[in-house]
């Protein structure tokens, strides 16, 4: 509105009429669902899963829960809820819990319409601010989210301990007529939990042996992880059976959605001439795939979406020093910059008994293996790489070095039979496709090869064949081509 009112009597001029914020935010849903809108900016994979349940409970005016693993965006769809609410809504002007100055709840909003009458101050809040957020520890108290009593207000004002104008209100009642959202819910302890259900079923609030009664209108939104129920805490019966809707979310269920994931939140605009190959991308989203299949990785733990979003940051920036030592630009992201990258995997890994035992770096190496073989089963069939493992079968050894440039590259993989005819078939790196790009599909073959036992790769990065002979592994090669070295 271009003019909003700014005093008590301007409102009910205006015509303004009360709405709660559950039927506001179900209004407001209704309207975008009829024009088409997309809801959720930036969530991909949930539009036939996660998103509809979110829908229902809100068009049902439910408190709910998202129920899920590290890293599958619940707080990203927390952060995106306040869209739902109204520009702005008229509170009392200094009101700490919005008072709706047609129905206030405070005893501060009430003594001041009585005292002003239609004169009363009218303040607007943005959608903004009637969103708050807490992230639920241990350590939280019933003062941080209800509010406890303040003597130092009590004392400048003249009043009882007893009397309300001495609390200082917490996050919940500074949440009223807005969207109230506590990360972690099962970290917050049990007694405060109490408190909050009670708040919500019944409106009321004892603080410090004084009952308040605070008939809230919020929408109440939590977050809470399957492992934490028993891992760090549980949600309390009680307060479960209040909580209207339990929303599952997931990790992406494609490999597809799993690129325009990290496409979409990694870093990797660097200002200079960067190229990432789809392949790449795909082998790299397939390290978490694998990841969360592995009997050796904690499953309850989960693999976290952001693994594949920082291991993407770390195999460019392998690539850009590269790129600036070699002075070769665009800098392509190949296979061996995803194996630089293994520190951003072994940080994001809960690993069980075994997996401890191999320890985190072995189990990352297998884990990109396994990426690079089931990318390989993507495009290619094996049996066409039948020359290039009867090449290495027949004594054949080719030797890589990392900081090699892509013309040499694509040189020394044109002495082993057959790889380059086979990517060249394939299309993987598109039609006449550049140095860097055919050398990166040309280290996928090879990588993919010899996760699936059909060649070796020695520690020295030889490629050589399954049982090598006594011949050292970083020396001469018979009928073989040693780069970089």
């Amino acid at each position: 509105m271009n003019s909003r009112p700014t005093t008590l009597g301007e409102l009910r001029a205006s015509g303004y009429r009360p709405c709660s914020v559950k039927d506001e935010m179900r209004r407001n849903l209704v309207a975008r669902l009829r024009a088409g809108d997309d809801l959720f900016p930036g969530i991909v994979g949930y539009d036939e899963s996660v998103v509809p349940q979110i829908i229902n409970a809100v068009l049902a005016r439910h408190n709910f829960i998202l129920l899920g693993l590290r890293g599958q965006a619940k707080s990203r769809i927390l952060r995106a809820l306040p869209a739902l609410l109204d520009d702005a809504i008229p509170v009392v002007e200094g009101s700490e819990v919005n008072d709706d100055p047609l129905y206030p709840i405070s005893k501060f909003a009430r003594e001041r319409l009585s005292a002003e009458g239609d004169a009363t101050p009218i303040a607007w809040l943005d959608r903004d601010a009637r969103y708050i957020e807490k992230l639920a520890t241990p350590d939280v108290t019933i003062a941080d989210i209800i509010g406890d009593l303040d003597p130092i207000r009590a004392a400048r004002g003249g009043h009882l301990l007893a009397d309300e104008l001495t609390i200082h209100f917490g996050l919940l009642p500074r949440a009223n007529r807005g969207i109230f959202a506590l990360n972690e819910l099962p970290d917050l302890a049990g007694k405060i939990q109490v408190g909050l259900f009670n708040v919500m079923q019944e409106g009321d609030v004892q603080i410090k042996g004084f009952p308040v009664r605070l008939p809230l209108d919020v929408q109440l939104i939590f977050t809470a992880n399957p492992e934490d129920y028993t891992a760090r805490g549980k949600i309390i019966t009680p307060l479960k059976d209040r909580i209207g809707s339990e929303v599952t979310t997931h990790y992406p269920q494609s490999v597809e959605d799993a690129v325009r994931i990290t496409s979409q939140e990694a870093w990797t605009d660097r200002g200079v001439g960067m190229c990432i190959p789809g392949f790449v991308r795909e082998v790299v989203e397939r390290i978490a795939f694998a990841a969360r299949e592995d009997r050796r990785v904690d499953r309850r733990s989960g693999v976290s979406q952001r693994m594949p979003i920082t291991v993407m940051e770390n195999a460019v920036s392998n690539a850009e020093r590269r790129g600036l030592a070699a002075n070769e630009w665009p800098a392509v992201v190949r296979i061996s910059d995803v194996y630089a990258a293994m520190p951003a995997i072994t940080g994001k890994l809960e690993l069980e008994y075994e997996g401890e035992l191999q320890g985190g770096e072995a189990i990352a190496e297998s884990l990109i293996a396994q990426a690079c073989a089931d990318a390989f089963d993507a495009h290619f069939e094996e049996e066409d790489a039948g020359p290039i493992i009867e090449y290495f079968d027949t004594g054949g050894a080719l030797k890589l070095a990392s900081t090699a440039t892509s013309d040499l590259l694509v040189k020394g993989f044109g002495t082993v039979t057959g790889l380059l005819p086979l990517v060249e078939a394939s299309g993987i790196a598109g039609d006449g496709a550049e140095p860097g790009v055919m050398a990166a599909a040309c280290e996928l073959v090879l990588e993919a090869l010899h996760a699936k036992r059909r060649i070796t790769r020695t520690d020295s990065g030889s490629f050589v064949r399954l049982r090598p002979t006594s011949r050292p592994g970083g020396g001469g090669f018979s009928g073989g081509s040693s780069l970089g070295l």
